[in-house]
């Protein structure tokens, strides 16, 4: 297992990180504490998880279990030290968070509070802001996407406010550093020039998605990543389970994720077939797992600070954290590159 540095932190972690989104929901809590023990003992010092998790399906009954579940294997653990841990600050949107309303100051603090005493523990490694008040282009959202209604000045505004409140809770020790998710190149550079300039804590992050099927970061995130030091955590870096392969010519593996959400959160599309259908044949074709090569393929990139996987199997678990292993030859970086020339945006 590697190790990065998350920005100019002084925090290192696993290239790849634990997720936990299907945790108290398509797994129980001993299913998800075997998983914890199996990937830390295998070199994984890294956690994700969010306020908002579980998110298969989501729920205003499950609301804050994941975090629930970590605090218990945290505690019975004893090595909290030892242990990387972030979570996030959920947006506007679900009226069980906080009446639906948007990310503020007061609903930082709160959010905080009340996700260090489901974690057990008393500081957070890294706080995200889960998705911005202004609107972004993920979740799909690069087809309609239009940032010309936004007002200048208070969207400068409230990230100040957000910046100066983290930046409280850095000082009061609840927090160590902070990151964004779901955010743009502008996001990013106005949250390092606000804190340049008021002295905040400067961003050490992006959670954003990223996989062979939609590589948006290589272009201006990228860029910023290199000449400012913050890293990619990659989400979903098997596209929702696509690149693993299990859904190609319709298949709907009974208990996956698409037999409980439907469409993957609008990545199970006609587009996506051929596509993937290409890269799992490129795979075989080098005795590669079509998970894994999905996988270390994000390990190689240079703004990769870690890939964030998730599994609903000590099976998947085992295969992915597996990739960490894998090197990829010159001939399946090319053959990558000439897939993404014919698909450069399926999902």
């Amino acid at each position: 297992m590697r190790y990065n540095k998350l920005g100019r932190t002084g925090i290192k972690v696993s290239s790849i990180c634990l997720g936990t989104m299907t945790w108290g929901s398509q797994n129980t809590p001993a299913e998800a504490h075997e998983q914890l023990d199996y990937a830390f003992d295998r070199g994984v010092n890294f956690i994700d998880t969010a306020e908002l998790y579980p998110t298969t399906p989501l729920s205003a009954e499950t609301y804050g279990n994941t975090e629930r579940i970590i605090g218990d294997w945290l505690a019975a653990r004893g090595r909290r030290d030892d242990v990387v841990v972030a979570t996030k600050v959920a947006g506007s949107g679900r009226a069980y968070i906080r009446n639906g309303g948007p990310v503020t100051p007061e609903g930082i603090g709160e959010a905080v509070d009340a996700s260090l005493a489901r974690l057990r523990t008393d500081y957070i490694d890294l706080y995200q802001l889960h998705w911005p008040n202004r609107g972004h282009y993920h979740f799909r959202n690069a087809w309609s996407y239009d940032p010309s209604h936004q007002n200048k000045e208070e969207v400068a505004a409230d990230l100040k406010a957000i910046l100066d409140k983290l930046g409280e809770l850095v000082k009061a020790g609840k927090i160590r550093a902070v990151g964004l998710s779901n955010d743009t190149a502008w996001g990013a550079m106005k949250m390092i020039d606000l804190a340049n300039r008021y002295g905040f804590p400067r961003v050490a992050t992006i959670q954003n998605e990223y996989n062979l099927l939609y590589r948006s970061y290589d272009l201006d995130l990228a860029e910023v990543s290199h000449h400012e030091d913050i890293g990619l955590l990659a989400y979903s870096p098997l596209a929702a389970g696509l690149l693993s392969g299990k859904y190609l010519d319709g298949a709907r593996p009974a208990g996956s994720r698409l037999s409980i959400n439907g469409d993957l959160g609008g990545r199970y599309t006609p587009h996506q077939e051929p596509a993937v259908a290409a890269y799992a044949a490129l795979a075989r074709e080098h005795g590669l797992d079509p998970a894994q090569m999905a996988i270390a393929f994000c390990l190689t990139r240079p703004f990769m600070a870690s890939a964030i996987i998730g599994a609903t199997s000590m099976e998947q678990l085992k295969n992915d954290l597996g990739a960490a292993d894998v090197t990829l030859s010159q001939d399946v970086m090319n053959g990558i590159r000439r897939l993404h020339r014919l698909y450069p945006a399926p999902i």
